[in-house]
């Protein structure tokens, strides 16, 4: 993590990444060790997956939902489309994902990510194949997609690749 002084103009590149068809593999085994488990959240509030996005995304720059009203997560959140899982291990969230599903035929991998005490323990790779293995399983999609920025974990764009994913656009920017 590089730290910046306030107010510095950050020029970071975001690459959008899709997959258009399921892949082969089935439903990875969980890494040698204690078991864990994955667990859907119904309808979560928006202090829960803010304190699973701060908790993943606060080495990474993530801050973009906070400009969101509450109320604007909340319906997000809530909609039937749009599921949120939480891997838990030793009783603490480890990494969560989120599906959005509400473009039909397309759905996105709108989060995905680790805590950072729990990278490098191979649930990484455990949980992106099985995010993806239950977006393909969402009646009707066609197509997944993810995006990822410069800004984020310094594997993530290989990681996504060598999942599946293949890059369809690049765009840079910069942010305050």
């Amino acid at each position: 993590m590089t730290i910046v002084p306030a107010g510095t103009t950050v020029p970071y590149t975001i690459t959008w990444l899709e997959m258009t068809a399921r892949p082969g593999w089935g439903y990875p085994h969980l890494p040698a060790g204690e078991p864990a488990s994955l667990l859907k959240a119904d309808a979560p509030p928006v202090w829960y997956f803010l304190s699973l996005y701060d908790a993943v995304g606060r080495d990474y720059a993530w801050e973009d939902i906070h400009k969101r009203e509450h109320s604007d997560i909340a319906g997000w959140l809530g909609h039937e489309a749009v599921t949120l899982y939480t891997l838990l291990k030793h009783g603490w969230p480890h990494g969560f994902f989120l599906l959005d599903a509400r473009e039909g035929a397309t759905c996105e991998l709108a989060y995905f990510g680790l805590v950072p005490e729990a990278v490098g323990r191979g649930l990484g790779s455990w949980l992106l194949k099985t995010a993806i293995l239950m977006a393909w399983e969402i009646p009707g999609v066609e197509r997944l997609e993810v995006n990822t920025c410069t800004l984020d974990h310094p594997r993530a764009l290989q990681t996504y690749q060598r999942h599946g994913f293949v890059p369809v656009r690049r765009e840079d920017r910069t942010r305050v």
